[in-house]
């Protein structure tokens, strides 16, 4: 769980967006989950929540908040998009291919790959993706 929950209708006000409570909830549960969530957890957790939403509007409002700038969009070839904060530090995702858990993996070189590529390449990286395929602990016994 994250530590930094924070008045969500200022920063929806801050990038032109209504506070509405379907908006609200959904920031309140980007900024409370550490794992990129699918529209159709934003459509359980809002039922949970008792705030109608129907799924179109929950499309438009994850699309938005993409195009804001308030969360990214992330495919872990599920053939579906999952969602997180923009703002969450610079991470990759573990993704067990046995349960789907998908785990964030925040202790890795790639500053030094990028700095690599600039040098040798020319090339100067504005951003990457990495996620890795595999077998969790738990689901290896």
């Amino acid at each position: 769980m994250r530590n930094n929950i924070h008045d969500c209708r200022g920063e929806l006000n801050d990038v032109k967006l209504r506070a509405t409570p379907a908006r609200i909830a959904i920031m309140k549960y980007f900024e409370r989950e550490d794992k990129p969530a699918d529209v159709q957890m934003l459509i359980d957790y809002l039922k949970k929540q008792k705030i109608n939403a129907d799924p179109a509007t929950i499309f438009r409002i994850v699309n938005t908040f993409t195009e804001k700038g308030l969360t990214r969009q992330i495919s872990l070839n599920e053939g579906k998009y999952r969602y997180e904060l923009a703002d969450k530090h610079d991470h990759h995702h573990l993704i067990c291919e046995a349960c789907g858990n998908i785990e964030d993996m925040t202790d890795c070189n790639i500053d030094d790959l990028e700095k690599d590529i600039k040098k040798k390449k020319g090339f100067n990286v504005k951003s990457h993706s990495l996620e890795f395929f595999g077998i969790c602990k738990s689901c290896q016994h």
